[in-house]
């Protein structure tokens, strides 16, 4: 025998004496992920003594014709207030606050409620629901797209420069090397940097960044 509706906020209770009925979730398991599907429970799993009461069907669903009141093969509960039990819960978290503030400062709640700071704050990048979440990788994905392509352009103007710099140092080493520059002339237009090495290794250098590739990031 029913003794409760299991629709969320629904205090209906069995009593012979009102024209309620009640009803068991269908075995049929396509039609009874359906029921469960419509009466948006987190993590509701019913069982053989799990009922709905009949103030959740249309007056279309049930079958009169007999003695007692049945519902039809193809009946579907969509009469729900998820409003109002959406209220109450509301209600009994603020309640619950409230008690919790009332509660007197201790050391030890004191402790507690710095820890639970700390904790959120160590939390902070969790997300409310995975939509957020996901919204969040892909943003993020495109953002590291975009370093990796500045990263590589980066990249490619550098190795230009090198180039250019390698050229123009065993142009100018060249031409002294020929007598056709004066001597020292290089130490006045070049970097320090560039001017110690000899010719030679700059050689080396140009043939070296010919080779190379830029890497794929």
């Amino acid at each position: 025998m029913p003794t409760n509706c299991a629709a969320a906020g629904c205090a209906t209770t069995y009593n012979k004496h009102i024209n309620v009925s009640f009803h068991r979730f269908p075995l049929d398991p396509k039609r009874r992920k359906e029921w469960v599907r419509l009466v948006r429970r987190k993590n509701f799993v019913p069982g053989k003594h799990t009922f709905l009461c009949s103030k959740h069907f249309e007056a279309s669903c049930f079958d009169l014709t007999g003695q007692t009141r049945r519902l039809k093969m193809d009946a579907v509960p969509t009469i729900f207030d998820f409003c109002t039990h959406i209220k109450s819960m509301k209600l009994k978290s603020r309640n619950l606050l409230k008690k919790n503030n009332c509660t007197p400062t201790t050391p030890s709640n004191l402790k507690s409620n710095i820890s639970s700071q700390q904790v959120l704050l160590e939390h902070s990048y969790a997300f409310r629901n995975p939509m957020e979440a996901k919204k969040r990788i892909i943003k993020l994905e495109k953002e590291i797209a975009s370093l990796r392509k500045k990263m590589k352009t980066c990249l490619q103007k550098e190795r230009r420069a090198t180039r250019r710099w390698i050229k123009a140092t065993c142009l100018v080493k060249n031409l002294e090397a020929n007598n056709i520059l004066p001597k020292g002339t290089s130490e006045h237009i070049l970097p320090t940097a560039l001017n110690s090495l000899p010719l030679e290794d700059f050689k080396i250098l140009e043939q070296d960044q010919q080779g190379k590739t830029l890497p794929i990031l």
